[in-house]
């Protein structure tokens, strides 16, 4: 499964990028906010960090608008990946982009059926929101499931991005699942890390070499 980090933080991709555990970026309005920086800048910056895809958003709500904007946004560097909302204008945007040989995530996908409609389109990723359908009392991983059973029925090309990742369990269940992708926060990816296990582990192990009185340097 190929890991994205969900940020636009360039600290932080850049310190997760030099250990190879970034395939590439997600970014939306929110995160640009966030970062509170110029958005072509901070893009600009973060393709020169990663070779892998870099998602930056659109924010026209019409077909046409976000066709003009994709198309700006795609002039930042060649591993852009032009975000669209899952709306039928966000679809007519898909099917013009894609058709230019350009990247697309098409994302807010929050049933089996838009994600069907998206890859029919031609889009290059789906990004179907888990926790935020846990947050309505609906299995998000359900949906995951779903949409990699109708993708694989059907051979089609478009990766599942799983999205709104915020537990180690989602990460965990998305790659059993089979998802192609997850984004998820940079302290989400790094949580990984951790077991209690390995911590008491390595607190035995530091106690018992202390015991020795030996070093290594």
């Amino acid at each position: 499964m190929k890991f994205f980090v969900d940020t636009a933080d360039v600290a932080a991709i850049s310190e997760l990028n030099d250990l190879g555990m970034v395939d590439g970026v997600t970014t939306n309005p929110s995160i640009i906010l966030k970062s509170g920086r110029d958005i072509i800048e901070v893009t600009r910056e973060i393709c020169g960090i990663v070779s892998g895809p870099v998602s930056a958003e659109v924010v026209a709500t019409k077909a046409e608008d976000m066709i003009a904007e994709g198309r700006k946004l795609a002039e930042i560097a060649p591993n852009i990946a032009v975000k669209v909302p899952l709306t039928w204008d966000g679809l007519k945007a898909c099917k013009v982009l894609t058709g230019e040989g350009r990247m697309v995530n098409v994302t807010l996908c929050f049933s089996a059926n838009q994600a069907l409609l998206a890859a029919k389109a031609g889009a290059t990723f789906i990004s179907p929101f888990i926790g935020r359908l846990d947050d309505i009392n609906l299995d998000g991983m359900d949906l995951i499931g779903d949409i990699r059973t109708i993708y694989d029925n059907y051979d089609f090309d478009t990766q599942i991005l799983a999205a709104s990742i915020r537990t180690l369990n989602h990460a965990k269940d998305c790659a059993l699942i089979g998802a192609d992708v997850m984004t998820a926060p940079p302290a989400v990816i790094k949580a990984m890390a951790n077991h209690v296990l390995t911590d008491k582990g390595l607190e035995q192990f530091t106690a018992d070499w202390a015991k020795t009185g030996q070093k290594i340097l």
